[in-house]
C-alpha cells in the first residue's frame, strides 16, 4: 500500500475496500458493482492480506451457492423445493394486483413470479414497486393442492444496501485529508486510478456525481464511445436507475393513470433517473414526453390528468457522438446527435451541465485503480444525506456573478458549484483558490450549453460568463476549453470574439490560436507568452518550438526532470523535432543538464547513450551533464541564435497516454494527446548561447 492507502484505511477502517477485489470475485455474475462491494465490505474491508484472501473466498462461496445465474433457475429452483428453503441473491420487483389486493413479486434470474409479499415489505422498501432493486431474500417452496395458488413463499428480503450511517464521523475524517488526498479517494472509490487522470480529468469523474447528492439536477454528457459514460449511473449506487432512452414512456416516467389510483413513475422512487443512450438522430421520441419533461426539468412538477405532482429525481441524459470535436464546432453544434424533438431550444436551456465526453479518456486497464476506495454503498449513502442541504451560496463571500448572467444561467451554474462542494468540501472547509477552482468549472459548464443554444436559437444573445473578485474588484471571464483551443470554429460565423480571459501577470504576447500547418507556422518569432488549458489538444513540440529553434547549430536543454522512461521518450521526441529542422548536410549539438536519479541512475545513463549512438548517424551530437545541485530547478532551452524559452513544466507537458499501444494515435502523434496546463516564455537574450 501506498501512504494515501494506509491513510484510507486508519481513518475509515471497515468502510473502504481494495477496488481490484470486484473483478476477483465478479466471475460471471452480472450483478452490479455496489451489490459485490456491498459484499466485500462485510469480509474484505481490511488492509491485512490473509484476512482479504479468506474474505475473497468467502465472497465467492456466497455468490457461487446463493446467486442466481439465470441458465441455471431451473436448477436452482430445484434446489430450493429439495431442501425446502434457500437464500438467492437476485433483483426483485413487486407489482401490485388490485383484482387481489396484494402485492406480488417476481425474481429476475429466478424466473418466478406472483410470490406474495407483506404490505409492511413494501412500505419500507418503495423502489421495489419500480425498477426492482437487489436483495437476499430467503425463499421457500411450498406446494398446494389449491387452484392458483403460488407455490413459492417469501420468508425474508434484505435489499442490499448500507445499514447505518454516521453522518458526523464522516465530516470529521474528511478533515484529516487533504484536498489532493481526498480527490484522489474520490477517484479511487469510484474505480479509477489517480495517478493516470490530471486534475481536470478527475473533476470530470466527480461531477457524474452531483445528481446524487444534488436534487433536480439535470446534466447531459455526450462524447466518443467507451468512456463509461454509463457506468457510473447502472453500477454505482443503488439511488439510481439507467434505462435506456428509447424504452421510456410517460406512464413509466411520471405517472400512470391505469387502474383504479394514479401510479407515479421512476421519478417518484429514485434519486437520479439516467437516460442512457439518449443520441441519435433517427430516433423516435415521444412529444408529449418531451413536453412533460421540460416542465419537470424546470419546475421540478409534472401532471398528467387533474394533479400536478412533484419529485426531486435528478436527470442524467448520456449518449455517443459520431462526429470529432472540431468538426461539430465546424459543421454543426455540441448537440448535433440528439433526435429533434430533444434538439428543442426549451428543453436544452433546462441542462444545468454539459460534460464534455471528448475530454474524458475511452476505458483501459491502465485506468482502473488497485487501491482503496469507499465501499460505493457508503459513498452512496453520503451524497444521499447530502441531497437536502443546500451549499450554493458558498462563493459569494468572495466573488459575485456578471449582472448580465441570466436567472437560468445562474441557477445552472450555483447548482453545480453546490454539487461540486457538497463532495470536495463536505466539511466546509475550502480555501478562497479552491472556492474559485470549483466556480470558474461550473461556469464553463453552462457556457457551454448556453453558447450552442445561441448556434441552433437566434433568439438567445451573448452572454458574458464573467464573475467579479470582491477583494480587488477585477473581473474575470470565463471560456470553455474548446472555445480557447478551436476559436476559428467556435464562434458563429467565424467571428471571433475580444479576448476576455484574464491573467494575473502581463505578458509580451497573450496568444490565443488554432494549431496551423508546418508549412503555414514558418514565420520570424517573436518573443512572447503562451498558456495552455488541461486537457487542451493539438500541441506539438513542433508548434512550440519550431520557430525558435530553426538555424540553431547548439542546444542547451536543462531540465532537471529528465529521468524516467516517459521523460527520456519526450527528450528523444525533442531531438526529433530539432532533426526535422536541419539539413542533411548540417550538424547539430544537443546538450543535456539534468539530475542523475536516485534509483535509476544507471539506467538513465544508458538510455542516454542509446541516445547518442543512434542519433549520430543522422548529424546530431548528443552530449550530457549530471548536476544535482539543490539549486537547478530552472527548466529552459537557450539556443547559439539568442532564444531562450522557459518552460514551467519542462518537456514533460502530456498527460498520461498508450505509450505501449503502437497503434494508438496518441502514441504515435502528440496531436492527439491531452497536456497538462503549462506555460512556454519566449526570450530574445542580448548575447549568444556558448
Amino acid at each position: 500500500m501506498n501512504e494515501l492507502d494506509r491513510k484510507i484505511n486508519e481513518i475509515f477502517p471497515g468502510l473502504v475496500v481494495r477496488k481490484d477485489l470486484v473483478k476477483t470475485v465478479k466471475g460471471n455474475a452480472i450483478v452490479p458493482s455496489y451489490v459485490l462491494e456491498y459484499l466485500l465490505g462485510q469480509y474484505c474491508a481490511t488492509s491485512e492480506e490473509a484476512s482479504i484472501q479468506s474474505g475473497i473466498e468467502t465472497v465467492k462461496d456466497i455468490l457461487r451457492k446463493h446467486y442466481v445465474h439465470r441458465n441455471e433457475a431451473n436448477f436452482i429452483r430445484s434446489e430450493i423445493a429439495r431442501l425446502g428453503n434457500l437464500k438467492v441473491i437476485d433483483k426483485v420487483s413487486v407489482d401490485f394486483n388490485s383484482e387481489k389486493d396484494v402485492h406480488e413479486a417476481s425474481f429476475s434470474n429466478l424466473a418466478i413470479s406472483k410470490v406474495l409479499v407483506d404490505t409492511e415489505t413494501v412500505k419500507k422498501h418503495k423502489k421495489l414497486l419500480v425498477g426492482g432493486v437487489w436483495c437476499i431474500s430467503d425463499i421457500e417452496y411450498s406446494p398446494s393442492e389449491e387452484k392458483g395458488v403460488c407455490p413459492w413463499i417469501l420468508n425474508s428480503l434484505k435489499p442490499i444496501q448500507l445499514s447505518t450511517f454516521d453522518f458526523d464521523s464522516f465530516l470529521t475524517s474528511r478533515s484529516a485529508f487533504s484536498t489532493d488526498e481526498w480527490i484522489d479517494l474520490l477517484i479511487q472509490s469510484i474505480g479509477f486510478n489517480p495517478e493516470m487522470l490530471s486534475r481536470r480529468g478527475k473533476l470530470l469523474q466527480l461531477v457524474r456525481l452531483i445528481p446524487f447528492c444534488e436534487r433536480n439536477y439535470n446534466l447531459i454528457e455526450l462524447g466518443p464511445k467507451g468512456t463509461g459514460k454509463s457506468h457510473i449511473y447502472s453500477e454505482f449506487s443503488p439511488h439510481g436507475i439507467l434505462i435506456s432512452g428509447g424504452e421510456v414512456t410517460v406512464a413509466k416516467l411520471f405517472v400512470s393513470n391505469a387502474g383504479k389510483f394514479p401510479k407515479i413513475g421512476l421519478v417518484g422512487y429514485w434519486d437520479v433517473v439516467s437516460f442512457d443512450e439518449f443520441a441519435g438522430q433517427e430516433k423516435r421520441v415521444d412529444k408529449a414526453l418531451v413536453d412533460i419533461l421540460k416542465n419537470y426539468l424546470a419546475n421540478k412538477s409534472f401532471s398528467r390528468g387533474v394533479d400536478t405532482q412533484s419529485a426531486d429525481a435528478s436527470m442524467a441524459f448520456v449518449g455517443n457522438t459520431k462526429h470529432n470535436l472540431p468538426y461539430m464546432l465546424k459543421h454543426s453544434d455540441l448537440f448535433e446527435e440528439l433526435p429533434s424533438k430533444y434538439k428543442d431550444s426549451a428543453f436544452l436551456d433546462r441542462l444545468h451541465l454539459y460534460i464534455p465526453g471528448w475530454e474524458i479518456d475511452i476505458l483501459r486497464g491502465e485506468l482502473f485503480s488497485d487501491g482503496y476506495g469507499f465501499v460505493i454503498d457508503y459513498l452512496a449513502e453520503i451524497l444521499k444525506t447530502f441531497r437536502t442541504y443546500d451549499f450554493s451560496n458558498r462563493y459569494q463571500k468572495y466573488f459575485e456573478l456578471s449582472k448580465d448572467i441570466s436567472t437560468r444561467d445562474r441557477d445552472g451554474i450555483n447548482k453545480t458549484f453546490s454539487g461540486l462542494m457538497k463532495i470536495l468540501f463536505p466539511h466546509e472547509k475550502s480555501s478562497k483558490e479552491e472556492i474559485e477552482e470549483v466556480l470558474r468549472f461550473s461556469m464553463e459548464g453552462r457556457k457551454r450549453v448556453k453558447d450552442q443554444l445561441m448556434r441552433i436559437d437566434s433568439t438567445y444573445k451573448k452572454v458574458r460568463f464573467c464573475y467579479i473578485d470582491l477583494e480587488s474588484g477585477k473581473e474575470y471571464c470565463v471560456k470553455t476549453l474548446e472555445e480557447v483551443q478551436y476559436p476559428r470554429h467556435y464562434y458563429k460565423n467565424g467571428e471571433g470574439e475580444e479576448s476576455t480571459e484574464e491573467t494575473e501577470q502581463p505578458v509580451a504576447e497573450q496568444v490565443s490560436f488554432d494549431f496551423s500547418s508546418k508549412a503555414d507556422s514558418e514565420k520570424e518569432p517573436k518573443p512572447g507568452h503562451k498558456e495552455f488549458r488541461e486537457n487542451q489538444t493539438g500541441v506539438t513540440y513542433y508548434d512550440l518550438f519550431a520557430d525558435y529553434l530553426r538555424g540553431a547549430r547548439r542546444i542547451v536543454v536543462t531540465d532537471p526532470y529528465i529521468r524516467l522512461f516517459y521523460q527520456i521518450r519526450n527528450f528523444m521526441e525533442f531531438i526529433e523535432t530539432a532533426l526535422g529542422l536541419k539539413g542533411d548536410d548540417e550538424e547539430l549539438h544537443i546538450h543535456l543538464v539534468t539530475v542523475k536519479d536516485e534509483q535509476k541512475g544507471q539506467l538513465q545513463q544508458n538510455s542516454f547513450e542509446e541516445i547518442r549512438r543512434n542519433c549520430a548517424v543522422a548529424g546530431v551530437k548528443f552530449t550530457w551533464e549530471f548536476n544535482n545541485s539543490s539549486t537547478l530547478h530552472a527548466r529552459h532551452i537557450v539556443t547559439d541564435t539568442g532564444w531562450k524559452i522557459s518552460l514551467d513544466r519542462g518537456l514533460d507537458i502530456y498527460q498520461h497516454y498508450e505509450m505501449n499501444n503502437s497503434f494508438s494515435l496518441s502514441n504515435r502523434m502528440q496531436r492527439y494527446r491531452t497536456v497538462k496546463g503549462f506555460e512556454v516564455t519566449y526570450l530574445k537574450i542580448e548575447e549568444n548561447a556558448k
